[in-house]
């Protein structure tokens, strides 16, 4: 199995999110929500979270998945600062 998250073997799970969020456009957001339902599982809203979380690809841009408020929540690549800025330097505004 391929390791892009943590030290730990990805999961089919996690390649589903991580496949979903490639897949959101630079300069644009999703939320957890969005992309639990994109993947056919709407209630896994926090084990989305989660799973980005473990995420240690740079390739999958967790930057761009946003809470439902419109808040950022949290980054396990940097923390919410380096999120807001990476989502700025995309044109986003939060």
């Amino acid at each position: 199995m391929q390791r892009l998250y943590s030290k730990r073997p990805i999961t089919s799970f996690q390649k589903k999110v991580a496949e979903a969020v490639k897949r959101i456009p630079k300069g644009e957001t999703r939320t957890y929500r969005q992309i639990a339902e994109y993947i056919g599982q709407p209630l896994a809203c926090r084990a989305v979270g989660n799973a980005l979380n473990k995420n240690r690809n740079p390739e999958v841009p967790c930057h761009r998945v946003i809470r439902e408020d419109g808040s950022v929540g949290g980054y396990g690549m940097g923390g919410a600062e380096k999120k807001l800025e990476l989502l700025h330097k995309e044109g986003v505004k939060i």
